[in-house]
């Protein structure tokens, strides 16, 4: 029921001779984190080659693109859903040259003081190829005076504020940098066996696809240094209170994947044994919204007795251009994506569980879908609370106006999605079942955002311009998993 999309997934990778396939693999693993285009850049030590292309992992990279990117280092990008119009240079990896060599970034996040910084940039003479925030950070780069390189990134990210995990490739190093809040995810790996090799990429289910070793994840504010000497640790930024987004171990995340030293899968189901335990009721059947509703549907079946049963079927294969050639069947649009089971729901008192609902278009729709089929009751229950504010570090979200909970009571929200009854999972139960070795940014709930934007601009100035340069266009995403609004 909700509208979230992911900014972007990063994948690195030095000293194994084919760097480019475990790339490729762990790409792969973290296409969930974005299916607009994807970008492979490679370092055989002295030149850095690289391909990137709109579309999905799989359909970018042949063998023949491949065997081209040669060398033992290399990183990956893939990029989030939307409809708006990508140009191939915005996508990722940004390669650039400098005096000495070529440099390429990715990156998982936003800067939020962008707009201010470009500014800056084209007043003092400096001229954008692309639309994406990450080219800011090369300009800062290039206009440093420092001589390392690690020295000149630190210079620029110093100057920047927002959300980033970000990877670096030159000739002869792989850099990665989590700003120090800490807000988007990065771990780090080795390969197993006699081949040597780092990794370091967004989540853990990507090491588990090339069966390397989860080390640790990168701390908030670290800069790791991987060259031919090993691997070097660094803490170049002032100390913060750690913002971990919270909406990772609510939907962003493959289940698969551990935070924290948690399975993000056993975490959203405890959500759902919160959310029975907050908001119970009389049924005969819990059934979740697939794929994100799954977990917490089985919590919240265990917490409660009800049996679980998948109600709803998802159509796997609607493809990310699915058209509805006429105005009179648009309807059928949710329908073509999931199918709710008369056998299954038919005659029973249903609860309905799901990890957010955003505009809530989407759920009435479904909602209205499962009372088609003879339900006699249905009873919505969401494994998060209210969203309310728009996030502005690295997540792709509506206008205020446009979020359901920020204009609209419960009692409002249930009877537009014509349910029964509907139930959140309250913030502090939320934070309840997140590891608690961890401080969150939840500012999506509760408006606590820690760090500022940027004070001229509005909100809707904000998402402006970042339609404008691509950081978080917004739009219909309808094809995204099979449940955008």
């Amino acid at each position: 029921m909700g509208e979230w999309h992911e900014e972007c997934g990063v994948f690195g990778v030095f000293g194994h001779p084919e760097a480019a396939n475990m790339t490729y693999l762990g790409m792969y693993a973290l296409q969930h984190r974005g299916q607009e285009s994807a970008g492979i850049a490679c370092s055989d030590g002295s030149v850095v080659t690289f391909y990137k292309e709109k579309g999905l992992v799989a359909d970018i990279f042949s063998e023949d693109v491949l065997a081209r990117l040669t060398g033992s280092n290399a990183i990956g990008h893939v990029r989030y859903s939307t409809r708006w119009a990508l140009d191939t240079k915005d996508a990722q990896p940004l390669v650039v040259d400098f005096e000495d060599g070529s440099i390429s970034i990715v990156q998982n996040g936003s800067i939020v003081n962008a707009y201010g910084l470009k500014r800056e940039l084209e007043a003092a003479g400096s001229v954008f190829q692309s639309s994406i925030d990450v080219e800011i950070i090369i300009h800062l780069i290039a206009r440093s005076r420092k001589k390392r390189i690690e020295d000149r990134i630190v210079e620029a990210l110093n100057q920047a504020r927002g959300a980033y995990s970000i990877l670096f490739l030159t000739r002869d190093k792989l850099i990665a940098v989590r700003d120090p809040h800490g807000i988007r995810p990065m771990v780090l790996g080795k390969m197993k066996g006699t081949v040597a090799g780092t990794v370091i990429c967004s989540e853990t289910c990507a090491l588990d696809l090339i069966e390397a070793e989860f080390i640790r994840e990168v701390e908030p504010g670290e800069m790791v240094v991987v060259d031919s000497c090993g691997v070097k640790t660094y803490r170049p930024f002032m100390p913060v209170i750690e913002q971990f987004c919270v909406f990772e171990y609510v939907y962003f995340a493959r289940p698969d994947s551990i935070i924290g030293g948690r399975s993000v899968y056993q975490v959203r189901k405890e959500m759902g044994r919160q959310l029975a335990r907050e908001h119970p009721v009389d049924a005969d059947i819990v059934i979740p919204i697939p794929d994100s509703g799954v977990p917490a549907a089985l919590g919240y079946s265990e917490q409660s007795g009800i049996p679980f049963e998948m109600g709803l079927i998802r159509n796997h294969y609607v493809g990310r251009t699915f058209i509805e050639p006429r105005q009179s069947i648009r309807h059928f649009g949710v329908k073509v994506k999931l199918n709710a089971m008369r056998d299954v729901v038919g005659g029973k008192r249903v609860v309905v569980v799901d990890d957010s609902i955003v505009r809530g278009t989407t759920g009435r729709k479904i909602i209205k879908m499962i009372r088609a089929v003879g339900a006699k009751e249905i009873h919505v229950r969401i494994s998060s609370p209210p969203t309310r504010y728009p996030c502005f570090y690295g997540i792709d979200t509506p206008l205020r106006r446009d979020l359901i909970a920020a204009t609209h009571t419960l009692e409002e929200i249930n009877t537009y999605l014509t349910s029964d009854s509907l139930g959140y999972l309250s913030v502090e139960g939320l934070h309840a079942c997140v590891p608690r070795n961890k401080s969150y940014c939840d500012a999506c709930f509760t408006e606590k955002y820690m760090i500022p934007l940027e004070a001229e601009m509005t909100e809707e100035q904000l998402h402006l311009f970042r339609k404008s340069i691509n950081i978080w266009p917004l739009g219909d995403r309808s094809a995204r998993r099979g449940r955008g609004e």
